[in-house]
């Protein structure tokens, strides 16, 4: 199955998330460095510097030196209830945009099914593509492919090949749904750009789902 590391989420929440995920590592381990914390996280130790930095700053996490210039990162008792406190904000996000996605392409798969179509393409990878799959399949539509630009030679979704975005217009007219809620956007354009008709690409609003969210040297 393929999944992104990052999920399908507003620059906001993919922020508050690596947030969670790095003080997840921390309070696993206190003796990581922040190479090793970039490494199990996959992005920039520049960024990871730049969070901890942060963290420290509003008493998250605490700094203990070592010899030769050696660092370990605690977690402070306000750390440790912002992680409780980001582990439900996320859970509670991720309630919310399985429901909604769920809902909104049931709604698009089936009105797709009475226009006569049987097959579609899915552009963009990661939870909501997941998500739009079990849709699919509950509308008895098939799945031809998914465009990725972040493809792997040789790596498939649910069974489907995992291709580029150039090399799966190759493949024919398809029916393309954007699957992918940070990147509609962007994707939307590249395919336009591409020269796939605006009435052949289909995206949907996810409803509400990101609503509750917004109501709701080594040493730093």
């Amino acid at each position: 199955m393929y999944v992104h590391h990052m999920n399908d989420a507003s620059d906001k929440e993919s922020e508050s998330y690596r947030s969670f995920l790095l003080l997840n590592e921390i309070a696993s381990d206190e003796n990581l460095s922040q190479r090793e914390l970039a490494k199990r996280l996959g992005i920039a130790l520049g960024l990871v510097n730049s969070y901890l930095k942060h963290m420290v700053a509003k008493g998250f996490v605490r700094v203990k030196a070592f010899p030769r210039n050696r660092y370990a990162y605690l977690l402070t008792p306000r750390g440790i209830a912002e992680k409780s406190r980001l582990a439900y904000q996320h859970l509670n996000y991720f309630t919310n945009l399985y429901r909604y996605a769920r809902r909104d392409y049931q709604q698009l798969f089936h009105r797709l099914k009475a226009e006569g179509v049987t097959r579609v393409a899915f552009c963009g990878g990661g939870e909501v593509a997941e998500i739009a799959y079990l849709s699919l399949r509950e509308a008895e539509l098939e799945l031809s492919l998914l465009m990725d630009e972040e493809a792997a030679d040789g790596q498939q979704f649910f069974g489907k090949p995992v291709v580029p975005v150039a090399i799966g217009l190759l493949a024919g007219n398809h029916r393309i749904v954007i699957t992918s809620l940070k990147r509609q956007k962007a994707l939307h354009h590249e395919l336009l750009e591409r020269g796939v008709p605006p009435e052949a690409i289909y995206t949907v609003g996810l409803g509400n789902a990101g609503q509750d969210e917004e109501e709701q040297g080594e040493q730093p």
